[in-house]
């Protein structure tokens, strides 16, 4: 990975999440986490990896965060100095739900053993 492409997906990580929370008047963004951001080698597409606290609000937050791609696309390109900015995808990190999955499986596993 080049350092400019790590740098653009830092960028762009540590500017929508503030944008998120303060300029989308969305109930369902309250407790919205940007988890990870890929970005293409073109720098044409970056996915942002989101999870939500509350599974209610999975479905209706990642319909706004679409409604609002084009705002959070021209807010990211202030803060980016590069010629194009990505076109934003949006995809719900289900890595901590997995990882809570696995957590109880160990524990049950290790009740089990006892």
């Amino acid at each position: 990975m080049t350092v400019k492409k790590e740098r653009v997906e830092s960028i762009i990580k540590r500017e929508l999440a503030p944008i998120i929370l303060n300029r989308l008047n969305d109930p369902s963004l309250s407790f919205v986490s940007v988890t990870d951001v890929e970005v293409t080698n073109d720098f044409s597409f970056a996915t942002i990896y989101v999870s939500f606290l509350e599974e209610k609000n999975k479905v209706p937050g990642m319909e706004a965060l679409n409604r609002a791609k084009g705002i959070l696309r021209s807010e990211v390109s202030k803060a980016l100095s590069i010629r194009r900015t990505p076109e934003l995808i949006f995809k719900l990190d289900e890595s901590i739900e997995y990882g809570n999955h696995i957590a109880t499986l160990l524990e049950k596993i290790k009740k089990d053993d006892e």
